[in-house]
């Protein structure tokens, strides 16, 4: 039995489903991790709100390192804070004045806006500028300190 050219049949094995590479692509802001790590590393009550740090930070257009590099050098992230404040960036409080907030996220959001409008959109931006009305008495301690911690959140490539 002979068989003819034109009955050859070929059959192609095709690849099953699950044999097809799927990717998908995660973007992930590393300043969220560095920042929650950073909380982590100091037992900071913050650490659950990293997110809430860099959304505000970019919200209002202010370097996202400042926000926990104040906390640091005002209340070593919270630490030491006036009990039910909320207030880990020493923000209003002197004398007998305390500013309270009803929590860490309206404490976040309030302390980056009014270092926006308040600070940077009046030309003080860095440390030792934001020093002279943030805590004008002070002897240049506070903005190295806050400059220090800045630097210890910058992200290497």
């Amino acid at each position: 039995m002979s068989l003819n050219p034109i009955n050859k049949v070929a059959f192609a094995a095709l690849p099953a489903e699950e044999n097809i590479i799927a990717h998908q692509i995660i973007q992930k802001d590393a300043r969220v991790d560095v920042l929650s790590e950073f909380f982590k590393y100091y037992k900071s009550p913050l650490e659950p709100f990293a997110q809430d740090v860099v959304r505000a930070s970019d919200s209002y257009s202010i370097d996202y390192r400042l926000i926990p590099a104040i906390a640091m050098q005002e209340s070593n992230l919270c630490s030491k804070i006036i009990k039910d404040s909320y207030n880990c960036w020493g923000f209003g409080i002197y004398g007998k004045k305390v500013t309270r907030f009803i929590n860490y996220k309206e404490g976040i959001d309030v302390v980056t806006r009014t270092l926006a409008t308040e600070y940077k959109n009046k030309g003080l931006e860095t440390p030792d500028q934001i020093m002279k009305k943030y805590t004008p008495s002070n002897n240049g301690s506070w903005a190295n300190g806050v400059n220090h911690f800045m630097s210890l959140l910058t992200l290497t490539p």
